[in-house]
C-alpha cells in the first residue's frame, strides 16, 4: 500500500509594488537625516507615518512626536509629516523660532497647491476625505474659507455651494480610488458644471496598491494586508480586497496578530502592505506563514515603480545657524 502523499505547501501571492511608497520613504529617511546631522532629539509634529513599528523605531534613535508647535521647545528643530500641516503650523513654529524641515509628501503638497489656486480664483472647493484626517486638516488649512469636506457618497445630499457655475473637488491622497470616484459621480450629478483637478489627486501609490490587492483578491481565499489601524491607505486596501471578492481579509501590524483560526480551510493567501509599512514586517509575515504550512510564495506584479523624491530643501541647510540667527536680537 502506498503511503500517503504529503500535502502540498499552500500558497502565498505576494503582490508587487506593496509597502513604502516614495513619499514614506522621502520622510522617514528626513527624520533619519536629520537625526544624523543635529543629534537628537528631533521633534516631528504627529506621526511621521501612519505606521506603529516606524513611529517606535524612530523614537528609539532620538525622534520625539508631538500633537501641537507649542509642545516644541523655542529654537528647535521640528519636523512636518508627510500628511502635511496648513500655514497656520507654518506661523506657529516661526513665533516659536523653530527651525522646520517640511516632510510633506509631493503629491501632498500638489493638492494644497490647487488648493490655494482655486481658491485664489473664488471656487468652491469640495473636499473629498475622512474628517479628522490630518492630511485633510492640512489641506482644508490652506483655503479654509472656500473649502467643504465630503466624506463619502452619503455626504453629497449635505453639500451647498454659493454659485454651481464655480465649483471644483479634490481629494485626500490615500482614499480608495473607487469610492473617492463614487464620490465624485454623485457631485457631478448635483452639481452638473463640477471642475476636476488638472490630474487625480489619488496618488499613484494608492492606486498602485489598490489595483494589486483586486489581483490577489480574484484567487486568494484570504487576504492579509500589513498595515496599521490608523494608516487610511491600509484600512482601504482591506475594504478593496473584500469588494473585489476576497472571502477574508485583514489588517495586521505584525506577524504575531494573524489569528490561525483564518487559516481554516484556507489554500491560498495574499499578502500585501500599505504605503506607510516597511517591508520587513511583510518579511515577517512571510516567515510565520512558512512555518504554518505556506511555503509556496508567488509574486503577483501589477506594475513597477519608479519614482523618487528627494529630500526636503531644509536639509541642506545649517538648520543649527538658523537657529541661532533667530536667537539673535534684530
Amino acid at each position: 500500500m502506498n503511503p500517503t502523499p504529503p500535502p502540498k505547501p499552500g500558497r502565498v501571492l505576494l503582490a508587487s509594488p506593496r509597502s513604502w511608497c516614495a513619499g514614506v520613504d522621502r520622510a522617514v529617511l528626513a527624520v533619519e537625516t536629520a537625526l544624523e546631522q543635529y543629534g537628537p532629539p528631533i521633534y516631528v509634529r504627529h506621526e511621521i507615518v501612519h505606521n506603529k513599528h516606524v513611529v517606535q523605531s524612530l523614537q528609539n534613535k532620538g525622534a520625539i512626536f508631538v500633537e501641537q508647535t507649542d509642545e516644541v521647545p523655542e529654537g528647535s528643530i521640528v519636523l512636518f509629516s508627510a500628511h502635511g500641516v496648513a500655514p497656520t503650523v507654518h506661523a506657529e513654529a516661526a513665533e516659536r523660532r523653530l527651525a522646520t524641515i517640511d516632510a510633506t509628501c509631493p503629491l501632498v503638497t500638489k493638492v494644497h497647491k490647487e488648493a490655494v489656486r482655486y481658491a485664489k480664483e473664488d471656487y468652491d472647493i469640495l473636499l473629498i476625505g475622512h474628517e479628522g484626517h490630518e492630511e485633510v486638516i492640512g489641506t482644508s488649512g490652506q483655503a479654509p474659507d472656500h473649502i467643504t469636506l465630503v466624506d463619502g457618497p452619503e455626504d453629497v445630499a449635505n453639500v451647498e455651494v454659493r454659485d454651481e457655475s464655480k465649483v471644483v473637488w479634490l481629494s485626500q491622497t490615500t482614499l480608495s480610488v473607487d469610492e473617492t470616484m463614487e464620490t465624485v459621480g454623485a457631485l457631478k450629478n448635483k452639481f452638473p458644471n463640477l471642475l476636476s483637478p488638472p490630474s487625480d489627486d489619488i496618488c499613484y501609490a494608492t492606486q498602485n496598491r489598490q489595483v494589486a490587492v483586486k489581483k490577489l483578491a480574484e484567487d486568494a481565499d484570504l487576504v492579509i494586508v500589513v498595515g496599521s489601524k490608523n494608516s487610511s491607505n491600509s484600512i482601504r486596501m482591506v475594504e478593496v480586497a473584500l469588494d473585489a471578492g476576497a472571502p477574508a481579509a485583514h489588517l495586521v501590524d505584525y506577524a504575531s496578530e494573524i489569528d490561525e483560526a483564518w487559516l481554516d480551510g484556507v489554500t491560498t493567501i495574499g499578502l500585501t502592505a500599505g504605503a506607510s509599512a516597511p517591508d520587513v514586517l511583510v518579511d515577517e509575515v512571510l516567515t510565520w506563514l512558512a512555518e504554518h504550512g505556506y511555503s509556496d510564495v508567488q509574486s503577483v506584479q501589477t506594475t513597477e515603480e519608479t519614482i523618487t523624491f528627494a529630500l526636503p530643501k531644509e536639509l541642506r541647510r545649517d538648520l543649527r545657524t538658523e537657529i541661532a540667527r533667530r536667537r539673535t536680537p534684530n
